[in-house]
């Protein structure tokens, strides 16, 4: 059984000394890292997920990266329903330092798909606070839940809000908006021309690199994207 006492025994039993020095280098201002691999984070979340869920979230340590992602991925596997979750969901952002955190995060939080009207009320805030990580978390929750058809006008609109100047906020958007032209081509292409959005334009052009790099993105359209670069 994994409780509070003896999470960071069984941490300590998965360390893997070159995935630290890899994860450090490529996570700037995470808090202390061990080196857990994300599978065996994932793993240990679902078990403590299965037991007392909330008695861990109140008592585990946050002294490392991993304990910090473990507690994000718990609430992402607990068993309930969205009323119950937004007030752990909620303290949880406020942990959030690096993108890797956010990421992982936003990416495990499947209960969203379910309530997504619902979410939206507790997620818009965020992307009007001078904040890089909270609209961060704004970008890749709009990225990962918001392109349906019934929500892409909002999502390019509130993407096209968030206007931090931080790098990994404006990466985030450029992520967004890249995976909003794979999904939603047309409202997407429309959102790029000239006069439609108001991105900088780093924020522009790293999308469209997105774009280029993306498999789900058709030779023409990248021909066409090649033309549109450098706004």
């Amino acid at each position: 059984m994994i409780t509070t006492e003896n999470i960071k025994l069984i941490l300590d039993e998965h360390i893997d000394e070159k995935f630290k020095d890899f994860t450090s280098a490529l996570i700037p201002g995470s808090r202390a890292i061990l080196g857990v691999r994300v599978p065996i984070l994932r793993k240990i979340a679902k078990e403590i997920a299965k037991g007392d869920w909330k008695t861990y979230l109140q008592e585990a340590t946050e002294d490392t990266y991993e304990e910090v992602a473990i507690k994000g991925f718990v609430i992402g596997y607990a068993k309930a329903e969205l009323d119950v979750l937004l007030p752990y969901i909620e303290e949880h952002i406020e942990k959030i330092n690096d993108w890797s955190l956010c990421d992982g995060f936003c990416s495990n939080l499947k209960i969203v798909g379910k309530y997504r009207e619902e979410f939206l009320e507790f997620l818009l805030p965020y992307g009007k606070l001078d904040d890089e990580f909270k609209q961060r978390v704004v970008a890749v929750m709009l990225m990962n839940y918001y392109l349906s058809d019934e929500y892409i006008d909002m999502s390019l609109e509130v993407l096209d809000s968030l206007k931090n100047e931080k790098y990994y906020c404006k990466m985030a958007v450029a992520w967004a908006v890249a995976t909003a032209w794979a999904k939603q081509r047309e409202k997407t292409y429309t959102y790029m021309q000239s006069g439609n959005n108001t991105l900088d334009d780093w924020t522009y052009n790293k999308a469209i690199q997105k774009m280029l790099e993306s498999y789900r993105v058709s030779d023409a359209d990248k021909d066409m994207l090649r033309r549109m670069k450098w706004k």
